[in-house]
């Protein structure tokens, strides 16, 4: 822990910092500070360059990393791994873009192994991590060399983390065959439900769900029900998240998919903000969760393992090993990597 106790320090200033903005925004009080203001320009500016960026959904990924980056949890988490001081890397990461400080966490590894980031970062988010290095730089200024953001074709870097889609991903693997890699491809969530679950677990499941508009590899995108499982209890427990209707590009993909849903002739489900449609793939769109009935747990367990490797979280009760209790998936430890790939020990292992 000596050997990067100043990027550790550096980390949680950032985490202090993160909760005293959340807890000041909540309170509807003034601004504080230099901070404070630039980040609040920040969060506007990003919301201009992408509308699912909302500040509800800013402040909550805020909120979130305000909360882990403290000393005792960043502590506890180090204290796994074997870190001392040897030749920094440089690790380039292409950041994905679909939820806010999306690729924080490699950030947050790159960094805190004692590595340096060379970034390339999504057009979709492109103003909220530059922020946290300024802020990082102006708490430890000897991370000025550690980061680098580029919109050029990456060079001199020692090893890559690079997300995409399932199909970037075959260009990635071919691309960057040659240096340590960690290639992510799409991954979906899934929750398997048994019909006794209470109102404040399917509740939860919305959070689930609607959390970031779905957009997220942590997000709910299909339901595993019994057979003759009656869908009113879940939409009951839901309706308290039908306010998403009125923004406007969730509205607009609610009215497109349901156009194509009817113009197909697909059996749906709907309440006027969501629709239920019955579909053996994982990936739904917006505003829409695809489901699938099961007769047998054991068989949907054996199945769910086989596809462990399009699954990003399970949700259930106490039905299967590694599963996210309700309304949890939103809400990831420190230990709780992309893909099940332990990103800090990939990064100490790089020769």
């Amino acid at each position: 822990m000596a050997e990067n106790q100043h990027i550790v320090t550096a980390f949680t200033k950032l985490g202090d910092f993160f909760r005293s903005y959340c807890d000041y925004k909540n309170e509807n009080t003034h601004l504080k500070g230099k901070w404070d203001t630039e980040l609040n320009d920040t969060i506007i500016l990003t919301g201009h360059h992408n509308g699912w960026f909302t500040k509800e959904n800013i402040l909550f990924a805020i909120k979130g990393w305000g909360n882990l980056l403290t000393i005792a949890n960043l502590t506890a988490w180090l204290s796994n791994y074997p870190i001392v001081a040897n030749r920094p890397k440089t690790v380039a990461v292409i950041m994905a873009g679909n939820i806010p400080l999306v690729g924080f966490h490699d950030f947050l590894a790159i960094l805190i192994t004692g590595n340096g980031v060379l970034g390339k970062l999504s057009s979709k988010d492109k103003a909220l991590l530059p922020f946290i290095s300024r802020f990082l730089i102006d708490a430890e200024p000897a991370l000025k060399d550690k980061i680098v953001f580029t919109e050029n074709k990456l060079e001199g870097f020692d090893a890559i983390i690079a997300t995409g889609s399932s199909n970037t991903a075959r260009y990635f693997e071919y691309y960057f065959s040659k240096k340590p890699h960690i290639i992510r491809r799409n991954r979906n969530s899934v929750a398997i439900l048994g019909g006794k679950e209470t109102q404040d677990q399917l509740a939860a499941l919305g959070e689930d769900i609607f959390r970031y508009y779905g957009l997220g590899c942590r997000s709910v995108s299909k339901l595993f029900v019994p057979k003759g499982y009656d869908f009113d209890q879940f939409f009951n427990a839901i309706f308290e998240f039908n306010p998403l209707i009125q923004q406007n590009k969730y509205a607009n993909n609610y009215d497109y998919n349901k156009a194509v849903y009817l113009m197909s002739e697909f059996k749906i489900l709907e309440n006027g903000f969501l629709m239920l449609k019955e579909d053996p793939s994982y990936a739904s769109p917006i505003a829409s969760v695809f489901y699938e009935t099961y007769s047998s747990l054991d068989a949907l367990k054996s199945r769910l393992v086989n596809d462990a490797e399009k699954i990003q979280c399970i949700v259930a009760d106490g039905c299967i090993v590694g599963e996210v209790a309700f309304g949890a998936t939103q809400h990831p430890n420190l230990t709780d990597y992309a893909d099940d790939v332990d990103t800090v020990d990939f990064l100490l292992k790089i020769s």
